[in-house]
């Protein structure tokens, strides 16, 4: 009897209003559609890019001003991520987003859902719902629907969130991430063995994914 291949992890680290990590969703998806070989487990890691922000969070337009003082070199940021992004199926509607979040809540319940392994349809739906939708993902009732609309036990994931739970275990880890280099995401982690920083094109993600099987069987990769 043939034993069972031992799946592959990838580990993503990710923050949920970061347009280059749906972007890194999206290419990590195809390819790992495109691999073949023993079955693939993604487990999404957090990070923040502005823990500052507050609870309540901040207008977005007021937010992205202090940030780029430059206009126009944000509308061309946002228009190459337009054009990348619908050739991943990505609608990025910048222009609907009307508050920038603090996403500890997010990142909380993203812990939470690899419970019932729901985890990857949690953060594309959240990445769906702020990138697309124009959602405040920082507002504890979306998180909630997000949830729901998941199969996940809503009324608990509402105490978990009122209660405070899992806040430092968060933190803890997100510190962890910048403890090993982390600075700045997507940043991916091949079978706990490489890292490969940014939203990378598929086939770079895929390359990646045949390395790490190869380093994973004890064969030697160039």
């Amino acid at each position: 009897m043939n034993a069972v291949a031992e799946p592959l992890t990838i580990d993503v680290v990710s923050d949920v209003v970061c347009p280059w990590c749906f972007l890194g969703k999206r290419r990590l998806d195809a390819a790992i559609s495109a691999s073949e070989g023993a079955p693939i487990a993604v487990r999404w890691r957090p990070y923040q890019l502005d823990p500052s922000i507050p609870a309540g969070g901040m207008d977005r337009h007021a937010y992205m001003k202090a940030k780029f003082s430059d206009d126009v070199r944000l509308a061309a940021i946002h228009d190459r991520l337009t054009d990348m992004g619908e050739q991943v199926g990505i609608a990025y509607a910048f222009d609907r987003i009307e508050r920038a979040p603090n996403t500890l809540d997010a990142h909380r319940l993203i812990r939470w859902a690899t419970v019932g392994d729901q985890q990857d349809a949690v953060v594309d739906r959240l990445f769906r719902l702020y990138f697309e939708e124009g959602r405040d993902i920082g507002d504890r009732k979306a998180l909630i629907e997000v949830a729901r609309e998941n199969g996940m036990d809503a009324e608990r994931v509402a105490k978990l969130l009122a209660d405070g739970d899992d806040v430092d275990s968060v933190q803890a880890e997100i510190a962890q991430a910048q403890a090993i280099g982390v600075t700045g995401v997507p940043f991916f982690i091949f079978a706990s063995r490489f890292g490969v920083p940014g939203a990378q094109d598929t086939d770079v993600l895929a390359k990646a994914i045949a390395q790490a099987r190869a380093a994973q069987s004890g064969v030697e990769v160039a």
